[in-house]
Protein backbone atom coordinates (compact mmCIF):
# COMPACT_ATOMS: atom_id res chain seq x y z
CA UNK A 1 0.00 0.00 0.00
CA UNK A 2 2.89 2.38 0.77
CA UNK A 3 4.34 1.71 -2.67
CA UNK A 4 0.99 2.57 -4.26
CA UNK A 5 0.83 5.85 -2.31
CA UNK A 6 4.36 6.77 -3.44
CA UNK A 7 3.44 5.93 -7.04
CA UNK A 8 0.32 8.09 -6.78
CA UNK A 9 2.34 11.00 -5.41
CA UNK A 10 4.99 10.67 -8.12
CA UNK A 11 2.38 10.48 -10.87
CA UNK A 12 0.54 13.45 -9.42
CA UNK A 13 3.64 15.56 -9.89
CA UNK A 14 3.53 14.75 -13.63
CA UNK A 15 -0.21 15.39 -14.03
CA UNK A 16 -1.74 18.41 -15.76
CA UNK A 17 -2.13 21.65 -13.84
CA UNK A 18 -4.54 21.43 -10.90
CA UNK A 19 -7.78 23.36 -10.80
CA UNK A 20 -8.35 24.19 -7.15
CA UNK A 21 -8.16 22.95 -3.60
CA UNK A 22 -11.36 24.64 -2.43
CA UNK A 23 -11.11 23.67 1.25
CA UNK A 24 -8.38 22.14 3.37
CA UNK A 25 -7.76 21.31 7.02
CA UNK A 26 -5.51 18.85 8.82
CA UNK A 27 -8.29 16.23 8.65
CA UNK A 28 -10.21 17.07 5.45
CA UNK A 29 -10.08 18.62 2.01
CA UNK A 30 -12.22 19.38 -1.01
CA UNK A 31 -10.78 19.58 -4.51
CA UNK A 32 -12.77 20.93 -7.44
CA UNK A 33 -12.21 20.68 -11.18
CA UNK A 34 -14.27 22.84 -13.55
CA UNK A 35 -14.07 22.45 -17.28
CA UNK A 36 -16.06 22.93 -20.45
CA UNK A 37 -16.61 19.81 -22.51
CA UNK A 38 -17.34 20.24 -26.22
CA UNK A 39 -20.21 17.75 -26.12
CA UNK A 40 -23.81 17.85 -24.89
CA UNK A 41 -24.62 16.49 -21.41
CA UNK A 42 -25.96 13.16 -22.75
CA UNK A 43 -22.62 12.43 -24.43
CA UNK A 44 -20.65 13.50 -21.36
CA UNK A 45 -22.89 11.27 -19.22
CA UNK A 46 -22.36 8.30 -21.54
CA UNK A 47 -18.59 8.71 -21.17
CA UNK A 48 -18.80 9.30 -17.42
CA UNK A 49 -20.59 6.04 -16.72
CA UNK A 50 -18.03 4.11 -18.81
CA UNK A 51 -14.85 4.70 -16.74
CA UNK A 52 -12.91 2.08 -18.72
CA UNK A 53 -12.91 4.60 -21.59
CA UNK A 54 -11.22 7.41 -19.66
CA UNK A 55 -9.82 6.49 -16.23
CA UNK A 56 -6.01 6.47 -16.33
CA UNK A 57 -4.47 3.01 -16.03
CA UNK A 58 -1.68 4.53 -13.91
CA UNK A 59 -4.28 5.20 -11.22
CA UNK A 60 -5.71 1.71 -11.08
CA UNK A 61 -4.87 -1.32 -8.98
CA UNK A 62 -4.73 -3.67 -11.99
CA UNK A 63 -2.74 -1.41 -14.31
CA UNK A 64 -5.45 -1.68 -16.98
CA UNK A 65 -8.35 0.75 -17.39
CA UNK A 66 -10.30 -1.92 -19.26
CA UNK A 67 -10.88 -3.58 -15.88
CA UNK A 68 -13.15 -0.73 -14.71
CA UNK A 69 -16.93 -1.04 -14.74
CA UNK A 70 -19.74 1.02 -13.28
CA UNK A 71 -23.34 0.12 -12.51
CA UNK A 72 -25.04 3.53 -12.86
CA UNK A 73 -27.84 3.15 -10.30
CA UNK A 74 -28.12 3.97 -6.59
CA UNK A 75 -26.00 1.39 -4.79
CA UNK A 76 -24.15 0.57 -8.01
CA UNK A 77 -20.46 -0.22 -7.82
CA UNK A 78 -17.64 1.67 -9.52
CA UNK A 79 -15.42 -1.39 -9.49
CA UNK A 80 -12.25 -2.85 -10.96
CA UNK A 81 -11.45 -6.47 -11.74
CA UNK A 82 -8.04 -7.69 -10.63
CA UNK A 83 -5.86 -10.13 -12.56
CA UNK A 84 -6.21 -13.65 -11.21
CA UNK A 85 -9.63 -12.94 -9.72
CA UNK A 86 -10.89 -10.60 -7.07
CA UNK A 87 -11.55 -6.92 -7.44
CA UNK A 88 -11.72 -3.48 -5.91
CA UNK A 89 -14.73 -1.35 -5.04
CA UNK A 90 -13.54 2.19 -5.65
CA UNK A 91 -16.83 3.96 -4.99
CA UNK A 92 -20.55 3.34 -4.76
CA UNK A 93 -23.30 5.43 -6.37
CA UNK A 94 -25.47 7.31 -3.89
CA UNK A 95 -27.26 9.75 -6.24
CA UNK A 96 -27.86 9.18 -9.94
CA UNK A 97 -29.64 11.73 -12.12
CA UNK A 98 -28.71 10.91 -15.74
CA UNK A 99 -27.20 13.75 -17.77
CA UNK A 100 -27.17 16.01 -14.68
CA UNK A 101 -25.58 14.62 -11.50
CA UNK A 102 -23.65 11.62 -10.26
CA UNK A 103 -22.60 11.37 -6.62
CA UNK A 104 -20.38 8.56 -5.39
CA UNK A 105 -19.24 7.56 -1.92
CA UNK A 106 -15.86 6.00 -1.28
CA UNK A 107 -12.17 6.37 -0.63
CA UNK A 108 -10.04 6.14 -3.77
CA UNK A 109 -6.67 4.44 -4.08
CA UNK A 110 -4.47 4.58 -1.02
CA UNK A 111 -7.24 6.29 0.96
CA UNK A 112 -8.91 2.86 1.20
CA UNK A 113 -6.35 1.90 3.83
CA UNK A 114 -7.08 5.01 5.88
CA UNK A 115 -9.94 5.82 8.27
CA UNK A 116 -11.52 8.33 5.86
CA UNK A 117 -14.79 8.96 4.06
CA UNK A 118 -15.03 10.51 0.62
CA UNK A 119 -17.74 11.87 -1.66
CA UNK A 120 -17.19 12.51 -5.38
CA UNK A 121 -19.76 14.62 -7.25
CA UNK A 122 -19.97 15.09 -11.01
CA UNK A 123 -22.29 17.92 -12.06
CA UNK A 124 -23.20 18.41 -15.73
CA UNK A 125 -24.84 21.65 -16.85
CA UNK A 126 -25.75 22.30 -20.50
CA UNK A 127 -24.22 25.41 -22.02
CA UNK A 128 -26.49 27.99 -23.64
CA UNK A 129 -25.33 26.86 -27.10
CA UNK A 130 -26.67 23.34 -26.44
CA UNK A 131 -23.45 21.87 -27.83
CA UNK A 132 -21.22 21.86 -24.76
CA UNK A 133 -21.36 21.03 -21.07
CA UNK A 134 -20.03 22.74 -17.98
CA UNK A 135 -18.58 19.85 -15.96
CA UNK A 136 -17.70 20.19 -12.28
CA UNK A 137 -15.94 17.37 -10.46
CA UNK A 138 -15.65 17.70 -6.71
CA UNK A 139 -14.01 15.26 -4.30
CA UNK A 140 -14.45 15.89 -0.57
CA UNK A 141 -12.68 13.64 1.89
CA UNK A 142 -12.43 13.68 5.69
CA UNK A 143 -10.72 11.66 8.38
CA UNK A 144 -7.12 10.70 8.96
CA UNK A 145 -4.37 13.26 9.35
CA UNK A 146 -2.14 15.24 7.04
CA UNK A 147 -4.96 15.92 4.60
CA UNK A 148 -3.90 19.53 3.92
CA UNK A 149 -0.54 18.26 2.69
CA UNK A 150 -2.09 15.61 0.41
CA UNK A 151 -4.85 17.78 -1.12
CA UNK A 152 -2.78 19.43 -3.90
CA UNK A 153 -1.54 16.04 -5.10
CA UNK A 154 -5.07 14.63 -5.14
CA UNK A 155 -6.21 17.70 -7.05
CA UNK A 156 -3.59 16.99 -9.74
CA UNK A 157 -4.66 13.36 -10.04
CA UNK A 158 -8.33 14.36 -10.20
CA UNK A 159 -7.42 16.87 -12.91
CA UNK A 160 -5.85 14.08 -14.94
CA UNK A 161 -9.03 12.00 -14.61
CA UNK A 162 -11.26 14.97 -15.52
CA UNK A 163 -9.11 15.60 -18.63
CA UNK A 164 -9.51 11.93 -19.58
CA UNK A 165 -13.29 12.18 -19.18
CA UNK A 166 -13.36 15.36 -21.29
CA UNK A 167 -11.31 13.69 -24.05
CA UNK A 168 -13.55 10.59 -24.04
CA UNK A 169 -16.73 12.67 -24.25
CA UNK A 170 -15.35 14.79 -27.09
CA UNK A 171 -14.40 11.77 -29.25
Amino acid sequence: MKAHMLTMLALAAASPAAAEVTASTETSFTVTQKLTVAAPPAKVWAALIAPASWWAAAHSWSGDSANFAFDARPGGCWCEKLPGGGGVEHMRAIFVQPNKLLRLSGALGPFQAMPVAGVMTYTLEPAADGKSTALTVEYAISGGTGMARIAPMVDKVLGEQAAGLKAAAER
